[in-house]
């Protein structure tokens, strides 16, 4: 009987979190667009979900099956942990993942640091995450990497021999041929991509500049196709390139806003806040995702219409990342200083123009705030999605609500057709789509909202994408 092929999610974290509380280890799910994205499409399927456990404290085998083994009973997957070391996180998450790839994918060239130490702790880590794969990967199996940290992957995959299909999934942005030739190690890393049998990008322009790259580097190069999935010959293998949108799990997000409990927390929210509208920003701190823009914008707005003031009010929620880098502490001590400034100079004895909250959010009190807030305002700088846009979307149901969405996010591309779309360095026209939303009649933001939810709009799943991986092979 022929065995039936398992599907390995592999990313940088897993989607649980080892740490130490008070001497005692716990385990607690992580967060961020990834884990909403794949959760669903690997629960229940069997298969594995490798990655980094995020801790590097030492910890024996028996502990760590003891936390980890319930974790996987209950999410339907086996969870798979890739033990790093505290040298380890440094020169491959904090040194070339987010000093090299992160910046410089998103159009911030400035901020990389180009330490060739930080490359050969990217490689050794990759080699430490092949071994585990290989320890339990078998003949058939579908291994499926994801993001910027594991692109090298793929190719020590294929050196162990072994006959499984392998798919990268590149969740941020690919960066212009111009930006991306400043990288030392850009051969190494357009080789290393090529080496999967399907490479998938969020967007059209994202795959179009990972085809131009390929142009501009493999003599060559050639390409078949037309529409979302390409055929491309290099070096003598064939592969494809794809561009398929990562989504959320509509429904549950749609249940979760829908429910008593989120309609009655959602009035709770409104009833605490002396204003007419309430205005959510959820954001992860990082310098992408133009919270200080944001703030700025907001600013601007009560300057240029005051009749707004004590009438909207800007609820954020701010995600810490990364805090022991220092360009991320100095981005959390100007989001505060903004604040601080906004609200002293508006504030009144019943009303706080900036309502700000920093740490992470349970889902219930997300979905409560989704459906709390009458707009929605994202404003990054650079962004491969943002599923915070479709979320928002998904859990307002059949209440109005306004989507403001940066048009330098990935989620553009899709939603323009529903959402007021801003350019975030532009203050007075941010400005002006806030007072926008704020002046918009409930039948224009129900017409707006459908073209979003809408059957004939849903948003292509990363489900599709596995579908159409098999068509292709």
């Amino acid at each position: 009987m022929k065995k039936t092929p398992r599907l390995l999610v592999v990313s940088n974290r897993l989607p649980m979190t080892l740490s130490r509380n008070e001497g005692k280890w716990c385990i607690q799910p992580s967060s961020g667009g990834l884990v909403s994205a794949l959760g669903p499409v690997l629960r229940n399927r069997g298969g594995f979900w490798a990655g980094w456990p995020g801790t590097t404290e030492k910890m024996s085998i028996r502990t760590m099956s003891e936390l980890l083994g319930p974790a996987s009973e209950s999410s339907g997957y086996r969870l798979l942990p890739v033990v790093l070391s505290s040298e380890e996180v440094d020169n491959f998450y904090s040194g070339f993942s987010n000093s090299v790839l992160w910046p410089l994918f998103h159009d911030f060239q400035s901020r990389c640091d180009f330490s060739p130490r930080y490359w050969d702790g990217y490689l050794a880590v990759n080699r430490k995450f092949s071994r585990v794969l290989n320890s339990v990967c078998e003949d058939g199996d579908f291994v499926w990497v994801n993001d910027f940290h594991l692109i090298p992957l793929g190719e020590m995959l294929r050196s162990a021999g072994k006959s499984f299909r392998t798919s990268f999934f590149l969740h941020i942005p690919f960066p212009p041929a111009d930006i991306f030739m400043k990288m030392p190690w850009r051969y190494e890393i357009l080789g290393q991509m090529s080496q999967y049998d399907f490479v998938c990008f969020q967007t059209l322009r994202d795959r179009r500049n990972f085809m131009d790259c390929l142009r501009i580097f493999f003599p060559d190069f050639a390409s078949s196709g037309r529409g979302h999935v390409l055929r491309v010959r290099l070096n003598g293998r064939h592969f494809f390139v794809g561009s398929l949108p990562i989504s959320i799990d509509y429904q549950s997000y749609s249940r979760k806003g829908s429910s008593r409990a989120a309609i009655s927390r959602a009035k709770q929210i409104k009833e605490g806040l002396f204003a007419e509208k309430l205005i959510l920003g959820v954001d992860r701190l990082d310098y992408s995702k133009g919270i200080p823009e944001k703030l700025r914008g907001f600013q601007r707005c009560l300057e240029m219409y005051p009749q707004l003031v004590e009438k909207a009010t800007l609820y954020q929620v701010v995600v810490p990342s990364r805090e022991s880098v220092g360009e991320y502490k100095a981005l959390k001590e100007e989001i505060e200083l903004l604040i601080s400034r906004i609200n002293g100079k508006y504030s009144s004895t019943k009303w706080i123009p900036v309502n700000w909250y920093y740490g992470s959010v349970s889902g219930e009190e997300l979905a409560a705030l989704y459906r709390a807030a009458d707009m929605a305002l994202i404003t990054s700088l650079k962004d491969g999605m943002n599923l915070v846009s479709k979320e928002y979307c998904a859990c307002k149901g059949r209440d109005p609500g306004v989507l403001i969405l940066s048009e330098f996010a990935g989620a553009a591309l899709q939603l323009s057709r529903g959402a007021i779309l801003v350019n975030p360095y532009d203050i007075d026209r941010l400005a002006a789509a806030i007072f926008r939303g704020f002046s918009m009649e409930d039948e224009e933001k129900k017409k707006k909202m459908n073209k979003i939810t809408n059957p004939h709009t849903k948003i292509m799943t990363m489900e599709n994408m596995k579908i159409q991986i098999k068509m292709k092979k």
